[in-house]
């Protein structure tokens, strides 16, 4: 049955309904405007408020000079001329003073048709001081106000002044459009430069490492998708640092990942041919037990268990897949017995690298037979030819010792060798790259440590140096020794039919 088409994409440039740019750059502008712009809006109306206070202290400092001249006139009366023409250079309709808690008008002006509003210079809250501006501006036509202040030039409690605000409210406007002038142009050359300076150093790089990451997504061999270091010690520099290492990280496991691919589709191409010969070999191997030549008797145990071995990992690769492992069959193993084993298999020989097994004949241990075998067969062999590259006589020694406690069993194989070197112990375990031989492949260890863990365990280097290396095979569980068995009739009986060495 067919699926069912897919819903369509809104359309539009934004599918919430409003414009918003998608471009990190286009978005600092925008909000780099608005914030400044936000920042000068909060600067006007406490810039009107000072402006209308200081132009009502002007009014009132005028009034308050004007009254002194009723001080000088006989008998300290001004004629309605004289009053009329002080109140008018002042700016003001009336003036009064109050002084012994008595209030007296010093100047008078025409009646006032309406009440005039409240404006007290000598208490006001900040709520109400930023509020009058805008109440003077958007009040009406033909209001007054009433001022009362503080004298600076007479000996009295406060001097009261009314006076229209018709010029206050056109200055109050004119200033209001001078200053929004200047903050926008301020606004606008600080947005500019907070702007311009993150762009430079916020929005520039992270677009430098955002096209990196789209250009390694695309191609990592690409040379272009590498980021370039700024040198910076700021969060960014640390961002590219990272991307650039992880850059490195990615690449070696893509290598290694192809490398890992190559050899699965080889081992898939020559398994089946593999396979037939190994089991030609069985044949000849079964044609083999019929011979009578003892040397022939001895060595063939060890051949059929290579072929064994060789036959059922051939179909573990076709079961499993290239690179998985079986899980193991985990059981009780003879430590002894499985290190002489892989000795044998690893060239280990009395001549020249020889094994020093320091484990009793009935140590156990928990483990797959066939894969500890791997297990221990890799680390010898290691150790083998990292002795002969060193040493003249091809002379060594690989000791295995085992320790139990809560519950684990610790396998140590040290061998006198040159140590590991100090670059390859980083990656000594990855697939492909923590070989220290110019014509290693760099995967048994690999192997051996995913086998060890695939029991629950784990497989790690303890120390390496001029001494000599240690490896340590962690294995879960901690069996006890194999009781010593009585030698049965049947065993000696076996041992007295084995084929007589014929004479010379």
């Amino acid at each position: 049955m067919a699926e069912p088409p897919s819903p369509p994409e809104p359309s539009g440039p934004d599918r919430r309904g409003f414009f918003w740019p998608g471009g990190l750059s286009a978005r600092l502008l925008i909000l780099t405007s608005l914030f400044v712009l936000f920042g000068g809006a909060l600067i006007v109306p406490p810039t009107l408020a000072a402006f209308e206070e200081q132009w009502l202290l002007d009014r009132v400092r005028a009034a308050e000079l004007a009254s002194l001249a009723t001080e000088v006139a006989p008998d300290v009366v001004v004629s309605e001329q004289l009053s009329s023409e002080l109140l008018e250079v002042a700016g003001v309709e009336w003036v009064a003073i109050q002084s012994d808690g008595v209030r007296r008008l010093v100047l008078r002006g025409a009646n006032m048709s309406r009440t005039p509003y409240l404006v007290d210079l000598r208490d006001q809250a900040v709520a109400s001081w930023l509020a009058a501006p805008f109440q003077t501006m958007f009040g009406g036509e033909g209001r007054m106000v009433r001022v009362v202040a503080e004298p600076r030039f007479r000996d009295a409690e406060f001097i009261e002044i009314v006076a229209p605000d018709a010029e206050l409210r056109q200055e109050l406007t004119a200033y209001l459009w001078r200053l929004i002038a200047v903050t926008a142009f301020v606004s606008a050359m600080a947005g500019g430069l907070v702007y311009l300076s993150l762009n430079l150093f916020l929005v520039r790089p992270m677009q430098r490492i955002t096209r990196g990451m789209e250009l390694f997504r695309t191609d990592p061999d690409d040379p272009r998708a590498t980021v370039k270091l700024s040198g910076r010690r700021d969060e960014i520099g640390r961002a590219e640092v990272e991307l650039a290492l992880m850059q490195g990280d990615l690449r070696a496991a893509l290598n290694a990942r192809a490398r890992l691919a190559a050899l699965g589709e080889a081992v898939a191409k020559i398994n089946h041919d593999l396979r037939n010969m190994l089991t030609s070999a069985q044949i000849a191997s079964e044609r083999l037990a019929a011979s009578a030549d003892p040397d022939v008797g001895r060595a063939l145990p060890r051949l059929e268990r290579a072929l064994d071995r060789a036959v059922k990992l051939a179909s573990h690769v076709l079961t499993y897949g290239k690179t998985q492992e079986a899980p193991p069959e985990a059981r009780t193993v003879g430590l002894a017995e499985a290190a002489e084993m892989a000795a044998e298999e690893a060239r280990l020989t009395p001549e020249g690298v020889r094994l020093d097994l320091q484990v009793a004949a009935a140590d156990q241990v928990l483990a797959d037979p066939d894969q500890l075998h791997r297990i221990l067969v890799n680390l010898m062999r290691n150790a083998r030819e990292a002795i002969e590259q060193q040493s003249q006589d091809g002379l060594g020694v690989v000791t295995l010792t085992l320790q139990q406690d809560e519950g684990q069993s610790r396998v140590r194989l040290s061998d006198n060798g040159p140590g590991v070197p100090a670059k390859v112990r980083e990656r000594l375990f990855l697939p492909f790259t923590g070989s220290g031989r110019a014509d290693g492949a760099g995967l048994g260890l690999a192997i051996a440590r995913e086998l060890a863990q695939g029991h629950g365990g784990d497989l790690s280097l303890v120390e390496s140096g001029a001494a000599g290396t240690t490896f340590e095979l962690r294995l879960p569980g901690a069996p006890a020794a194999l009781a010593p068995q009585p030698q049965t009739k049947a065993g000696r009986s076996r041992r007295k039919t084995a084929p007589a060495a014929p004479k010379a």
